[in-house]
């Protein structure tokens, strides 16, 4: 490959639409165009980038027992209507009707489909265990897509899907793509945690997620410093191990808190600690209202809450249905005569005399106290885990936050879909059981740009070789010196024919602009072909990630590069 016919459409200055450095950095270097919100175009070297994680993805699915097919992005709201949901889903949803008025949607997963595509196929437990996986455009409609493409709204995902016949073939099922998704992040020279995470509207009884461990990532992961545990902020579990008040009950008192709306302000205008203030948030599902009371310092998490009430989704009450509820505004919620049932996060039961909404303006109460004003329908984990805390698996270590990028999620999906959807099949009894089923999502655009995330200086991108668009740029320097241009031409060709994934710049530019686009593309290595060093029988090559420029003989060029792309996949430099 010649980058004189190629499409290289580099920029000098960032367009403003970018936010974070992946979504910069592509753009620069000509890998992606906006087409509209949330919505790209893969250019020449993007689109490289990604046919190579795709191949990955492929080799190691295909060696853990996978079979690729391709399942249409147009999806029938029938089959969603089965599975219950077309009407659960959300906005996120991108509905369309056809012609004659029928219901469709853009697949932004595709669990109906497959499931139906099973049941029909398969009828006896010799056919089973089934793993099919397929490589497709989704579209998700985010409300704000961002960040290129970390969170567009069309998006490239590898999804899998296995059925078996029981459970314990299920948890075999799971752990091969376990295995198999480590694989994967490990060959794309990758840095990565496995976390624990919440299914969400996938469902299922559980799940991991693969993050890419990044400075610049969107995500945060909740690790123990002296055990394995790993969760993101939504699933991380808090230990029910707080001090318990010693302090004589007071009777409660009503006080006037003027103005007084966030815990900082009511905590330091009646002169109390935080920690004793607890706040009351006034929540719904889609069936009924629910309070739930978190300490002051502490940030309620309502996937948790929702998780344990086992609905859809919760979410905050508005300003009028908070008024209706309370007869008091917003801000000043408290569970005292309030006639809603009341869930509290377990540091709550071990306070005495806080301070809780008057459920009028202005007004608090102090002295509050569980069974002596209000009772608690249930105690739980309702929180959010937060740096120090004490980990609860091994009790020794505590809580470190590292930043990360989601690029892998695996589900265990029980019987979800195979219930809703009729899929079973004969057991050796003859008797009719529903499948089991898991499903294995990879971003193979998030997995592109989480690289990028990884690896970068201010000069551009630092691909690992296993993903780079090119391994190896060939620049001859002086392009109107015939010597120098014949050499390149050489140790391109050669190269070429060792199978190394190679490009030459014989664009007719200067030096340095040559130099600055490799370095802003991400080459692992550059070839430097000059008139100076070639007098000396030398070329130069610079390694990208180490900005090292090291000099060899002309003659040993070739099996030197060999030598450092070896070096540089191997030990993940």
């Amino acid at each position: 490959m010649r980058l004189s016919n190629y499409f290289t459409p580099t920029l000098r200055e960032t367009p403003a639409e970018a936010e974070v450095v992946s979504h910069k950095l592509m753009l620069r270097a000509g890998m992606i165009r906006k087409s509209a919100a949330g919505i790209y175009s893969y250019l020449p070297l993007g689109l490289k980038v990604i046919q190579k994680v795709e191949q990955i993805v492929r080799k190691y699915m295909n060696e853990y027992g996978a079979v690729e097919l391709l399942m249409p992005a147009v999806c029938s709201a029938d089959l969603w209507r089965e599975s219950g949901r077309w009407a659960d889903y959300g906005k996120e949803l991108l509905r369309i009707k056809d012609r004659h008025g029928r219901d469709f949607c853009i697949g932004p997963t595709h669990e109906e489909v497959i499931t139906d595509i099973v049941r029909n196929s398969v009828k006896s437990y010799k056919q089973l265990p089934l793993n099919l996986y397929q490589i497709q455009t989704k579209f998700r409609d985010e409300v704000r897509p961002r960040f290129g493409l970390m969170r567009g709204r069309e998006f490239i995902m590898k999804d899998a899907y296995s059925f078996d016949i029981n459970d314990e073939a299920a948890e075999k099922s799971y752990k091969q793509m376990h295995a198999a998704y480590c694989k994967i992040f490990e060959a794309c020279n990758l840095k990565y945690k496995v976390v624990e995470a919440d299914s969400g509207a996938i469902g299922g009884s559980f799940s991991h997620e693969f993050m890419v461990l990044a400075d610049t990532g969107e995500d945060f992961v909740i690790s123990c410093n002296s055990c394995d545990y790993s969760a993101n902020m939504e699933k991380a579990v808090t230990a029910d191990n707080y001090a318990k008040d010693d302090e004589k009950i007071l009777p409660s008192q009503q006080v006037e808190t003027p103005g007084q709306k966030t815990v900082e302000e009511v905590a330091n205008f009646l002169g109390v600690n935080i920690s004793k203030i607890v706040k009351t948030l006034i929540l719904k599902t889609a069936e009924d209202f629910v309070a739930l009371m978190v300490r002051g310092d502490h940030e309620a998490n309502l996937v948790k809450l929702k998780n344990y009430l086992d609905v859809v989704n919760v979410d905050f009450a508005s300003e009028k249905e908070i008024e209706e509820i309370t007869g008091g505004a917003m801000g000043f919620s408290g569970p005292v005569n309030l006639p809603l049932p009341i869930y509290a996060d377990n540091a709550v039961k071990y306070i005495k005399n806080f301070v809780v909404g008057g459920n009028a303006k202005d007004v608090h109460l102090k002295n509050v106290n569980i069974g002596e004003d209000f009772t608690v329908k249930q105690f739980g984990d309702f929180r959010t885990a937060e740096p120090g805390d004490e980990c609860p698996k091994c009790g020794k270590g505590t809580y470190v936050i590292t930043k990360g990028i989601e690029v892998g999620h695996i589900f265990k999906l029980g019987t979800k879909y195979s219930e809703s959807m009729n899929a079973t099949y004969l057991d050796k009894d003859g008797k009719q059981k529903h499948m089991i089923m898991g499903c294995y999502g990879i971003g193979i655009g998030r997995t592109a740009a989480a690289a990028i995330e990884q690896n970068h200086d201010d000069a551009g991108i630092i691909w690992p070789p296993q993903l780079a668009p090119f391994e190896v740029v060939v620049v001859p320097v002086n392009t109107n010196d015939e010597n120098v241009v014949n050499v390149a031409e050489t140790i391109y060709l050669k190269l070429l024919k060792k199978g190394v994934d190679v490009v030459i710049d014989d664009r007719d530019e200067r030096a340095g602009v040559k130099f600055n686009d490799a370095d802003l593309i991400g080459y692992p290595l550059r070839i430097n072909v000059g008139k100076k060093t070639l007098k000396e029988g030398n070329i130069e090559i610079f390694i990208r990630k180490d900005k090292e420029l090291i000099s060899v003989k002309r003659e040993d060029s070739v099996n030197k590069t060999l030598e450092l792309l070896e070096s540089l996949k191997s030990s993940g430099r």
